[in-house]
């Protein structure tokens, strides 16, 4: 059979998918895309300019177990069509990553280190931080971390020139895992990074495994965990980016169903949670609640639920949608069977879908 001129060009260029308008849905709806190339949880996801979505490292499946990766793949929102770029400089999960003008900027996360007698996972945060250019294709290596802020799965937020990262872990390992309370920022325009407010500096509480986002002029942490799985919390904690020196404060409206290992994104003004771990009820350990967050009334309202319950991924608020690629099908540790199959201890997938508010 003859082969297209464009469709050699998609398969050299390592495009997944056809090149047609991406599916629409109508609010209140969840619409169902094309799969991400490769399956995996535990990744950062970043938008890059108004069409563009990121994912950058994470755990995939291998042969007998999962491994941390440094794939990096770009989902175009108006083609539906996925390609892999340049892999990350290293290896990384738990990754922190913000895309700020036509730049994907990726800061720590969290990498393989040896392992001790009777351990069969050690990650450790790294300092490490990149810059990636999609025009060239390329990563250039940017100031690290300052000493002792290395962290990852933390919850990330853009502001302009600034990017910020609140909260997270340095060390996730066999039967232990920590949180943090630090909040820094990277001026993206100077390169460096910034000294915070006193009150600013610290969340109300340590966290990691959160949600959050930006929505106008305040920074939004929500939910997430003090170590293990079933340490989550309901808590919406707000920073006011005009007035760091005013520190954090924590809303009124707790959200109904408190998890960590949730994703979360934010459109029209308001914030979209979805998912996570932790959920004793459920066989898998993972929640499917859908719930929006109103800032302005401090409110939650509960939404359809998720069609495919996941925890271990970021979700990405973009135009009219919130999209949420891949992630985890089952609770980290769980000794139970998916779908009747073999006992699995991390179940990454492929699937890809977004919510339309």
């Amino acid at each position: 059979m003859p082969v297209s001129l464009s469709a050699l060009g998609l398969t050299v260029l390592g495009l997944v998918g056809v090149a047609t308008a991406a599916p629409s849905c109508s609010p209140g709806q969840w619409v169902n895309l094309t799969s991400i190339p490769q399956p995996r949880q535990e990744h950062a996801t970043a938008a890059i300019g108004d069409s563009i979505i990121a994912i950058v490292g994470g755990i995939i499946p291998t042969a007998n177990s999962t491994a941390t990766t440094d794939l990096v793949q770009l989902y175009d929102v108006t083609t539906d069509i996925w390609r892999t770029v340049a892999p990350a400089p290293h290896k990384v999960n738990h990754a922190n990553a913000a895309g700020v003008g036509d730049k994907l900027y990726l800061l720590g996360g969290l990498v393989e280190a040896p392992l001790s007698p009777g351990m069969t996972m050690n990650w450790v945060a790294t300092r490490a931080c990149y810059v990636y250019d999609p025009a060239v294709d390329a990563w250039s290596e940017i100031v690290s971390m300052p000493s002792g802020t290395e962290k990852g799965s933390a919850v990330v937020g853009v502001h302009g020139e600034m990017i910020y990262l609140a909260g997270g872990m340095t060390v996730l390992q066999t039967g232990y895992q920590d949180a943090v309370t630090s909040v820094i920022a990277l001026n993206t325009t100077s390169g460096s990074w910034q000294r915070l407010d006193a009150a600013a500096a610290e969340l109300p509480e340590s966290r990691q495994h959160a949600a959050g986002a930006v929505i106008g002029d305040s920074f939004y942490v929500v939910g997430g965990r003090r170590y293990g799985q079933l340490y989550h919390k309901d808590t919406v904690f707000e920073l006011d980016l005009t007035d760091l020196a005013a520190g954090w404060s924590t809303s009124v409206g707790r959200m109904p169903v408190s998890r960590g290992g949730l994703s979360g994104g934010a459109v029209g003004g308001n914030f979209y949670a979805f998912g996570g771990e932790g959920n004793i009820d459920a066989a898998t350990g993972v929640f499917n609640q859908t719930q929006k967050y109103n800032p302005q009334s401090q409110k939650w309202t509960e939404l359809a639920p998720m069609p495919v319950p996941r925890h271990g991924t970021q979700a990405v608020g973009l135009g009219d949608r919130v999209y949420i690629p891949g992630g985890g099908l089952q609770q980290d540790g769980k000794s139970v069977s998916v779908d009747g199959g073999p006992v699995t201890f991390q179940h990454p997938t492929a699937h890809f879908d977004a919510y339309c508010p």
